[in-house]
């Protein structure tokens, strides 16, 4: 009587054992029953088969205690745990009544197992739910901070790269003049100084973020209605003169998003201008409405000789990928390449609102 106990006591003292201590340790305990789940239902598989058997009575809290160890298991307990405790509990759950069975027909065998395999069946299932649901949420959390490491990374590269260039552009200049022509340095240093303001803003901004959506979404990116400072303080920072060709309807007919793409694809081009063709006498920002599109053009002539189908290999970077993305999403392209002799072009055609008292 005692050995035909024992499994059942097994069992119960390992649940008991798993809940009997502090809350914060109970699920950490719980994750480790899949050994003492493989010991009991060894023990059953012993009792259901030893000379002197155990009672019915026995073996029945045996069968509950044992569905119990399996339905935890399976919530908590590792995947590489799963595929030796799971297993042996569901053939001690399956197996103890056969001995109890007096015919001899195998078909009546295979029933009666059948029947008791489904309590194991509903046991996996009531803790593969919950197990299943975690990992929704883990995953959609991990998806969540992947998604919002992409966002920062692509506002840090698309508005305070572009300011961070535009200081060192100026610093350079400065330190060539400012023996010479000490206004000039100054009205360099003047230029620096905005340009790290703008990248303050722009790591301000990028922090509010961070700390939830709704703080995101106090402070609105930057569209197409902002980008004439943007090209005269480019010209202003180097040798390349910049021209904006905006009509005004563009403005209209862009969405926010659009315009916000728009402006980040402006931003990419003015600094890869900057970095990869310092020397371009001229660099052309033209935005060219459609009747269902708004096509951009950001064109530079030919500056060093570094300038060539090489800058698509190394220049990128993240930029125009992330980019490319974004103007994909909205059901836009974006491509760029050589231009003329030795020059560049990035070209980009966004979605667009028809023209008013026109329909598409």
């Amino acid at each position: 009587m005692a050995l035909g106990a024992l499994p059942s006591l097994a069992a119960a003292g390992s649940l008991v054992w798993a809940v009997a201590c502090r809350r914060t340790e109970v699920r950490q305990r719980l994750a480790r029953l899949a050994r003492p789940t493989a010991v009991c239902a060894a023990l059953s598989l012993i009792t259901s088969f030893a000379p002197l058997r155990a009672g019915s009575g026995w073996k029945l809290a045996e069968a509950a205690l044992l569905s119990l160890l399996v339905a935890v298991v399976t919530r908590w307990s590792r995947e590489d745990h799963l595929a030796w405790a799971l297993p042996s509990a569901a053939l001690a759950v399956t197996l103890w009544p056969l001995p109890l069975v007096t015919g001899d027909s195998f078909l009546e065998s295979i029933g009666i197992g059948t029947f008791w395999l489904l309590p194991v069946a509903a046991a996996v299932a009531a803790g593969a739910y919950p197990r299943r649901q975690e990992l929704r949420r883990r995953r959609a959390v991990a998806e969540a901070r992947s998604a919002q490491r992409l966002q920062l990374s692509r506002d840090l590269h698309d508005f305070v790269a572009h300011d961070i260039s535009g200081i060192v552009v100026q610093a350079q200049a400065a330190r060539f003049v400012a023996a010479t022509d000490p206004a000039h340095a100054v009205l360099a240093l003047e230029r620096i100084e905005k340009a790290g303001l703008s990248a303050l803003a722009a790591m301000d901004r990028t922090v509010r973020m961070l700390h939830g959506p709704e703080a995101a979404a106090t402070e609105p990116l930057p569209d197409v209605s902002q980008l004439r400072p943007l090209v005269e303080n480019f010209t202003a920072a180097g040798a390349t003169e910049a021209h904006l060709d905006l009509p005004h309807p563009v403005t209209e007919r862009l969405s926010r998003e659009a315009g916000s793409v728009a402006y980040r694809i402006v931003v990419e081009g003015l600094t890869n201008i900057r970095r990869h063709a310092p020397d371009a006498s001229r660099a052309t920002v033209a935005f060219t409405p459609t009747a269902t599109t708004v096509e951009l053009r950001i064109t530079n002539d030919r500056g060093a000789a570094r300038t060539s189908a090489r800058r698509v290999a190394r220049g990128g970077g993240l930029g125009l990928p992330a980019l490319t993305g974004h103007a994909q999403a909205l059901g836009g392209t974006l491509t760029a390449g050589p231009h003329g002799d030795g020059g560049w072009q990035l070209t980009a055609v966004l979605p667009a609102a028809p023209p008013k008292g026109k329909t598409p």
